[in-house]
């Protein structure tokens, strides 16, 4: 039967027949099977950006665990194994006959054809970045209409030789005899490419034809839907409690406190906490522009010393991480037994947090077989809360990646200021000092970010980057020469970096003129500083931050 492609073409599709697959019906969920891919979370993005709900899944789930979601369809992602190699993930064939619509990619695709009988063999040619797809006479849903021959992304050492009984090879490349294929009355099909990155042009009309044509999903994942998920599970969780929200200046606390905020209204008290590790203007910002814009019920706690005493001879990054993260839910402990005083009610028992799924992911979460993956840097909401926490914690957040919960910002109606706002992590200035916090030390990278962020916004240039840490090397010192004398400074490093989600980064070309700006107001206007450097370094193998 057929149906119209995302671009109103007509292509062939079953999904005017009917509206379940099997005993599944056709929902709002799609599940990334992770077989340790390193785009996994990409494709994640993209199913999202085809408005439909994903998750990601470890590739040792059940095809029970699977059903039992009803997923209205699964993609199985790449990965690094061979099929052959052992102890390679396998796919169970019983998730071909359940029902629910399957799309493979790369290492998908060949454990997928491998599980329904096809053949899979060491390539005599391997396939890395840029290679020529030749879509073949009967091309089937995913590739009608598109380019005979067109550039996509390959990274394969197995090839596929031979189709699983049933199947149509719709594609081939110069390294893979079988490059695609569909058997779309069972709804299922796959690709040795990446149609999920950007160096496959036609990859996201590849992904939207499966889920629309194939797995018959409704696209119907937006940020309005968005808010009113989250509402609702806010609402189931906390039920008739109190929650406090640690605000920390960010746009990402700031969300989820105005998500909490509209979902249970009074009984949500905002908390924060100057600990003395914030940038110039941010907690004027925050006592003005996001009650403005919630009338939420904030409590503004001076803790600056605390925390200062706390970080005193402390150089480990983890531990100062771990640090912040204590003290932070000390303070809030101490914050929802006196806020409960003052209302003459029973303390709050949750505590609303801002984190976002790379947060998770860069903390440890699960590779794709399952294990730990390896921590990159805790997060003082995820890897640095103390164990004996009493506070319930509320995430909303959790599963969204930051263009996301910008959206929701935008939907909630915060305005610009905070929305906008560049990415500043939750234990502040601490991890832009490399060695021990101190107050002079924080007064020096205070007043060098200041004016980076001033000149950056002179230039027009805050929606060009993602953003721009200023860090100071205060274990480093070099000579300089400053006043016609000599100086004895520390060097501050400029980390301008553009991204989508910090699951990825590349640095920002910023104009000679600007940097030069920069430089000069920073070693004429900052006494402790003599050198200003500039990191141009992506990630991976760096991270954004230093720390």
């Amino acid at each position: 039967m057929a149906a119209l492609s995302a671009g109103g073409r007509e292509t062939r599709g079953l999904c005017g027949a009917r509206d379940t697959v099997g005993d599944v019906p056709s929902g709002s969920l799609v599940l990334v099977v992770d077989y340790g891919a390193q785009y996994a979370q990409l494709i994640a993005r993209r199913v999202r950006e085809a408005r439909v709900y994903s998750e990601i899944i470890p590739s040792d789930t059940s095809v029970a665990d699977i059903v039992a979601r009803k997923p209205a369809a699964v993609i199985l992602s790449g990965g690094p194994a061979s099929v052959y190699a052992e102890g390679a993930p396998r796919v169970d064939d019983e998730l071909f006959s359940s029902g629910i619509p399957v799309l493979g990619l790369c290492y998908g695709f060949q454990a997928m054809a491998r599980a329904l009988g096809g053949e899979v063999a060491p390539d005599a040619t391997r396939e890395y970045g840029r290679t020529e797809l030749s879509v073949a006479s009967e091309a089937g849903v995913l590739h009608d209409g598109l380019p005979a021959r067109h550039p996509v992304w390959m990274s394969h050492s197995d090839s596929v030789v031979r189709a699983p009984g049933g199947f149509t090879a719709t594609a081939s490349s110069a390294g893979a005899p079988v490059a695609a294929f569909e058997s779309v009355e069972r709804r299922l099909a796959g690709v040795q490419y990446h149609p999920e990155v950007a160096h496959s042009p036609h990859g996201q009309e590849v992904l939207r034809r499966f889920l629309y044509q194939i797995a018959c999903v409704t696209p119907g994942w937006t940020t309005a839907s968005i808010v009113d998920n989250s509402v609702d599970a806010i609402r189931q969780q906390i039920g008739e409690g109190h929650a406090v929200c640690g605000l920390s200046g960010g746009v990402d606390s700031a969300v989820a406190a105005a998500l909490v905020q509209r979902a249970i209204g009074s009984r949500l008290t905002c908390v924060f906490v100057d600990h003395g590790l914030l940038r110039t203007g941010e907690r004027r910002q925050v006592e003005q522009d996001f009650v403005a814009a919630t009338g939420a019920k904030l409590r503004t706690i001076d803790a600056a010393h605390r925390f200062l005493a706390a970080l005193a001879g402390v150089t480990d990054p983890e531990a100062k991480r771990k640090i912040i993260g204590r003290e932070f839910i000390r303070v809030f402990e101490v914050a929802t037994t006196e806020v409960a005083t003052i209302r003459s009610a029973q303390p709050a028992r949750f505590l609303v947090q801002g984190t976002l799924y790379p947060d998770v992911v860069e903390s440890g979460g699960r590779s794709g077989d399952g294990s730990p993956t390896a921590v990159i840097k805790s997060h003082h909401n995820v890897g640095g809360l103390p164990d004996d926490l009493e506070l319930e914690l509320v995430e909303p957040l959790r599963a969204l990646f930051k263009d996301e919960v910008r959206r929701v910002g935008t939907e909630l109606g915060l305005p610009e200021t905070i929305v906008a706002r560049q990415p500043f992590p939750g234990p502040g200035l601490a991890i832009r000092i490399i060695g021990e916090v101190t107050e002079q030390r924080l007064a020096t990278v205070r007043a060098a970010d200041a004016i980076a962020r001033e000149e950056l916004t002179l230039a027009g240039l805050d929606r060009a980057i993602w953003q721009c840490p200023v860090v100071l090397l205060a274990n480093v010192r070099s000579v300089g020469v400053q006043g016609d004398g000599r100086s004895y400074g520390h060097p501050v490093v400029l980390r301008p970096v553009s991204s989508e989600d910090a699951m990825t980064a590349d640095w920002t070309r910023l104009p000679y003129d600007v940097l030069a700006r920069i430089s000069t107001r920073i070693t004429n206007e900052v006494a402790e500083v003599n050198r200003v450097v500039l990191d141009v370094t992506s990630k991976p193998p760096g991270t954004i931050e230093w720390e």
